[in-house]
């Protein structure tokens, strides 16, 4: 069986688990003509990416209170910064995804995309990713479950990611300290920390209102950042002061 054949058959899996609410071993290897032990490998796949939960006899899909909210009620604000985001990417290009809303409001930009390998740690992100009929290859951190940030953290993420090198980093913020860099409310910053020395370049993803923020937690100082994507109703004073740092600035106009 083919890597690209087992794809689209674990797509085809998480599609029926999400729309049905639960599927069994028996007919699914029916349907797709292949052995139990082969639909229970990919149950096991998708659990362990966080896709499902696995049940005696077949699968059902996550709880609807762990999955993010879909791209639906995604605002105006946060498809036009993922729509630029998405510009910035280009074929078969290597790229993380953070966890958060905005982030994740990137995935439907990436269906004209070939060849994407994307690493994340956030079950909305990769669910979201499998719906793609492009098929990026996708690959999971791993990790300690939190319920703050929705996402996996801890060590183990962290050694996931020192095992690979990446394009670009796409993350979003809590806050943004004009004079210092991204904020969060979460104290678990070590993962994204790590997420930016995995990649070549890092380029944030935030709501202008956002901007000026001062939360306690610095994230990642501008050092660290090569671009910020927020939307076109940054003040004036806050574009220069953050281009001033050597940051791209992107403001995304938004239809609202």
């Amino acid at each position: 069986m083919t890597k690209r054949n087992t794809q689209q058959r674990r797509h085809t899996i998480l599609n029926q688990v999400n729309e049905l609410g639960e599927v069994s071993v028996e007919a699914l290897a029916e349907q797709l003509q292949t052995s139990e032990v082969t639909i229970r490998k990919d149950l096991a796949s998708l659990e362990q990416s966080g896709l499902l939960l696995r049940r005696y006899g077949g699968a059902i899909a996550l709880p609807k209170e762990i999955v993010a909210a879909s791209e639906s009620q995604d605002s105006a604000r946060k498809r036009a910064i993922a729509k630029a985001a998405a510009q910035l990417i280009k074929d078969h290009h290597r790229i993380i995804i953070d966890s958060g809303r905005t982030t994740a409001a990137m995935i439907p930009e990436l269906a004209s995309k070939r060849g994407l390998v994307v690493m994340t740690n956030a079950i909305n992100v990769a669910s979201r990713l499998l719906a793609l009929e492009n098929e990026p290859t996708l690959l999971m951190t791993g990790g300690t479950w939190d319920p703050h940030s929705e996402s996996f953290q801890g060590q183990v993420a962290e050694q996931v990611l020192r095992s690979y090198d990446f394009d670009t980093l796409f993350i979003g913020a809590d806050g943004i300290d004009v004079s210092r860099g991204t904020t969060t409310f979460n104290e678990l910053i070590g993962l994204s920390q790590v997420m930016a020395e995995a990649a070549r370049d890092v380029v944030v993803l935030v709501e202008s209102e956002k901007i000026g923020r001062r939360i306690p937690n610095l994230e990642l100082p501008w050092q660290r950042v090569s671009t910020l994507i927020t939307d076109s109703k940054l003040a004036p004073d806050l574009r220069r002061e953050i281009s001033a740092h050597g940051v791209q600035l992107i403001c995304a106009e938004v239809n609202e």
